[in-house]
Parts: structure tokens; sequence; C-alpha cells
């Protein structure tokens, strides 16, 4: 378990960052990888009063989305930038659950993470339950054809995403 005791100096850096910040928090293109992640996740569960984060255009694979979604399911934040990273399917995956969860989620920027069908139809599913998400962005992604039945099922019967492209 990461502890800021056993962070090293980077990951304290971002710690202080982001537990400093009143309630907006922008890391974008800062190069951070999962380890990075790791830490933002460990302030993230002790500064609950975080309402936005930007997160892209960096490097955070799964490990780091799946962090990140598990400290949010319990959180106050409304508006998440991950645009640009590497989270794949399993981070959609781990995103879709966080969509489960949170009901304080609004904003929601995938864009460009490498994620394919079965992390397009993880969040369609999360989106037949979850009702805050207003806006969605899986823009260059490696979504197929196949997904877009599943995605075209939650719009009939998901009346809150008013956004999705």
């Amino acid at each position: 378990m990461l502890t800021y005791a056993n962070m090293n100096e980077r990951q304290r850096e971002l710690y202080d960052e982001v537990t400093n910040e009143p309630n907006y928090v922008d890391l974008t293109d800062r190069e951070l990888g999962d380890a990075e992640a790791l830490a933002i996740a460990e302030a993230l569960k002790v500064k609950t009063t975080v309402t936005g984060i930007h997160l892209d255009t960096n490097r955070i694979g799964e490990v780091g989305a799946r962090a990140i979604a598990e400290t949010l399911k319990a959180n106050t934040l409304t508006f998440l930038n991950l645009c640009w990273n590497h989270i794949g399917d399993a981070g959609a995956q781990a995103i879709a659950e966080l969509l489960t969860a949170n009901t304080t989620v609004t904003y929601l920027d995938l864009s460009s993470n490498q994620i394919g069908d079965a992390g397009a139809q993880a969040i369609a599913e999360a989106l037949k339950v979850n009702t805050t998400l207003t806006e969605l962005f899986l823009w260059y992604n490696e979504i197929s054809d196949a997904a877009v039945p599943s995605i075209v099922e939650v719009l009939k019967v998901n009346k809150t995403l008013k956004t999705l492209e």
C-alpha cells in the first residue's frame, strides 16, 4: 500500500499539490504515469473537496486509472478529464465501476485512451444506472461498430447524458 512515507519525491510533490489546492487540480501534460497516479489517488482520499481534475495528456495506464477510479467512488468530484492517456479497456472498465458508484461526476473525457469495444461496452452498461453524467467524450479510441448497439441501447434509457462524442 502506498503511503506518504514510502512515496518518492515526485509522488510527494504531487500529493502535496493536490491536497493544497482548494477544489480544482490541473495536472495537464506533466508526464504522469501510473506511479504518479497512485499518489494522486492517495491525495484524493484525504482531499475529498476537489470538484475538478485535469489529468489529460499524460501517460496514465490501467493501474493509475483503476486507483483514481476506486478513490473517486466516494468523492464529490464533478469534472474528470483523463483524455490522451493510455488507460485501455481495463482502465475504462474501472471508470465504468466508478460511474455506477459515484453520484457527482457530470463531465468525463476519456478521448484518445486506446479504449476498445470491451471498454466502451463496460461504460455503456454503467450508463444504464448512472443518472448524473451529462457529458462523455470518447473521441479517438479504438471503438468499432461492434460496440455501437450497446451505446445505442444506453441512449434509450439514460436521459441525463446530453453530450456523447
